[in-house]
């Protein structure tokens, strides 16, 4: 099994609501301490252009269609990969990704109907074919009830499309793993720890 010391990249999946930007930081806290050098991002943001395009898919102000959507994740995935996850990956970091194209593919694929190949297709372009070495796809009700931005508040139907379509995208593809998100936090934390451990190449004595 090849370790994750050298230009690796983990994603964390799922719907919205169970606590994945928690767990990421708590798997960066509990990297960090045992010797690896790790970069955490987020999607979509983590760059100039990235975050204007978050605003813009987040909020209310504007309510593009599906397609344009799609393609306004993938830009800035593209840009976002281009400035920081591939520089970083090639510096030997592991890179925590908070959503990667998973997201898209459940989301705009399924969720909002565009169709999963047609996003696949468009998110080959935005990543050259970059594909996570681990995806963690945290499992439970997910959604808060009450919605804190434009996406999280759509319909049930659209909810258990995407649910549907993490379900299917967990059954295709060897490197996601489930995480059983409705458990403490701290359980939740110690079963991803279990998952990545096997993968990490040795870094001596942890530190602190």
């Amino acid at each position: 099994m090849a370790g994750l010391g050298r230009g690796c990249l983990i994603a964390f999946e799922g719907l919205d609501g169970l606590g994945k930007s928690t767990q990421l930081e708590y798997l960066r806290s509990w990297l960090l301490a045992r010797g690896y050098s790790v970069t955490a991002v987020r999607e979509p943001g983590g760059t100039a252009l990235g975050e204007r395009i978050r605003t813009l898919l987040l909020t209310a102000e504007v309510d593009p269609t599906p397609m344009a959507e799609a393609l306004l994740f993938a830009a800035a995935r593209a840009e976002l990969l281009a400035r920081i996850v591939r520089p970083r990956l090639a510096e030997g970091d592991i890179v925590l990704m908070d959503r990667y194209l998973e997201s898209s593919i459940a989301y705009q694929g399924y969720g909002a109907q565009v169709g999963a190949k047609t996003v696949a297709a468009l998110n080959r372009i935005a990543t050259g074919g970059l594909l996570p070495r681990l995806t963690l796809l945290f499992s439970g009700r997910g959604f808060s009830d009450e919605p804190k931005d434009r996406i999280e508040g759509r319909s049930l139907a659209f909810r258990d499309r995407v649910r549907a379509g993490y379900a299917h995208l967990a059954d295709e593809f060897a490197h996601i793993q489930i995480v059983e998100a409705d458990k403490p936090p701290e359980d939740v934390a110690a079963h991803i720890r279990r998952i990545v451990e096997p993968y990490l190449e040795p870094k001596g004595e942890a530190r602190g």
